[in-house]
């Protein structure tokens, strides 16, 4: 009964209040060809210990002790074990949506300590109490844009996170949103002469990401003059927060929408996340999420309140500014305990440590291989032009423990054998050197067959 709460007389009831008399007439409507006609692939007959068993070891089947060069927007960076100290603590763990400020001051006070200190990293005025990720952060910022200008159209740039382009993509075609996208310069960044004739007067934004999918750079300050002479505005996304620790903060923007996974939160499957979207004070109201301030009680004491939450649960329904965002207080939590155990001097360091490891990584792969887009400064990400098909290579270096760079081809074609490799703080000289390795050994002997190949022509 523990694993099979429903008896034999419980699932007579419910299918005779429904209507149906068997379980077999309930799922007549299904197609008989997509119906499951055999058991389960799974073991039968187990002890709780044997089951508790199985799944150790198919755990370790998930590749415990492998170095990753995979990034796109999903980074492995060291997390301080005060992290998890603290937000496993009932106070925060347990905790739901602090409406009654009386009951809530812990949650309020490290929510508005969150905003200060990303409002500050960013360059904005003001930041909300986060999002679900740096994708619908970023189609967010889209929907507030055409409502602060009363214009329709974006402009979006190619070297947005091709996944972040998706979910706008869906956002923009129920919105009503037309878009436009606009290709990249040779060097990595925005093509500013197709960017300038792409924006037009009935623009409400252009969109970007900064540093971008090929890790590049955006002259962000260029962008946004492009932008604000058609009066638009400049959304930049920052998919790598971890830059903001020596990359120029994007002030010229208007509307910061940054994925802070970076900060503190593990890799977990796809999730969760800390989208953030910071602005101008200006802006604020069209923003959607919470805001958290700080007041004084009638006794002279600082106290903490939300003072914006136009929410789904305040019953606006079209007129809210956004239906599905929501406050990740806990994500939120681990991403403040790491703003402030770094601090500003330790996240710039932090930040070179990245810097430097890629600065290596790419010129050990550029002794034999291609590198793409070196004519821009870049973060931790690079682009690296092989004669195999990455996957090929890749699947080479998961025999010794490594997962390569992630295939460009799905998302970019004319890139041909291209994929993206990051580096962070964790990344190893010595892993360098052996994926290194291992890519000029394929380099090796594709050359060597085409020789072959050449001599057997002549």
């Amino acid at each position: 009964m523990r694993y099979l709460p429903k008896s034999p007389a419980d699932r007579e009831a419910m299918l005779k209040a429904i209507g149906v008399r068997s379980v077999d007439d309930l799922f007549a409507p299904v197609p008989p060809e997509f119906r499951l006609k055999r058991d389960l692939n799974i073991p039968r007959q187990m002890a709780e210990s044997e089951i508790v068993d199985w799944f150790k070891l198919r755990s370790k089947e998930n590749g415990d002790g492998y170095t990753s060069f995979l990034g796109a927007g999903a980074y492995f960076h060291y997390r301080p074990v005060v992290i998890d100290a603290l937000v496993q603590r009932g106070e925060f763990l347990t905790s739901y949506t602090p409406y009654q400020p009386e009951f809530a001051q812990g949650t309020l006070q490290a929510i508005f300590e969150f905003q200060t200190m990303v409002a500050e990293l960013t360059g904005m005025e003001v930041a909300n109490a986060s999002m679900y990720d740096g994708s619908t952060g970023a189609a967010e910022a889209v929907m507030m844009a055409v409502r602060i200008t009363g214009k329709s159209g974006a402009v979006v740039a190619r070297s947005l996170h091709p996944e972040y382009r998706e979910v706008l993509g869906t956002y923009a075609t129920h919105q009503g949103i037309p878009l436009k996208t606009v290709g990249f310069a040779e060097s990595g960044p925005v093509d500013l002469k197709e960017l300038q004739q792409a924006v037009s007067d009935d623009t409400a934004c252009i969109l970007i990401q900064s540093p971008n999918f090929f890790g590049t750079i955006e002259d962000v300050e260029a962008i946004a003059e492009i932008a604000h002479q058609h009066g638009a505005l400049l959304i930049v996304s920052i998919a790598e927060a971890v830059s903001l620790g020596i990359v120029e903060p994007p002030r010229a923007a208007d509307i910061v929408a940054m994925e802070a996974q970076s900060f503190g939160v593990p890799l977990g499957f796809g999730g969760p996340y800390c989208g953030v979207l910071a602005t101008k004070d200006k802006f604020v109201r069209q923003m959607p999420g919470r805001l958290a301030g700080q007041t004084v009680d009638k006794k002279g004491k600082r106290g903490f309140v939300l003072t914006l939450a136009t929410r789904e649960q305040h019953i606006r329904r079209e007129k809210a500014t956004s239906n599905i965002c929501t406050n990740q207080a806990l994500v939120a939590l681990m991403v403040n305990i790491f703003m402030t155990v770094y601090g500003k001097v330790g996240l710039r360091e932090l930040a070179k440590q990245n810097l430097a490891k890629t600065a290596y990584a790419a010129d050990q792969f550029a002794r034999h291989a291609k590198v793409r887009f070196t004519g821009a400064p870049r973060f931790n990400e690079f682009v690296v032009e092989t004669s195999e098909d990455p996957y090929a290579i890749n699947s080479r270096l998961l025999g010794h423990k490594i997962v390569g760079g992630l295939p460009l081809k799905k998302f970019y074609p004319e890139l041909g054998h291209a994929a993206l490799w990051c580096c962070t703080e964790l990344t190893t000289r010595s892993m360098i050197d052996t994926a290194v390795g291992l890519v000029a050994d394929s380099e090796r002997a594709v050359r060597s067959m085409k020789e072959v190949e050449q001599e057997v022509a002549r």
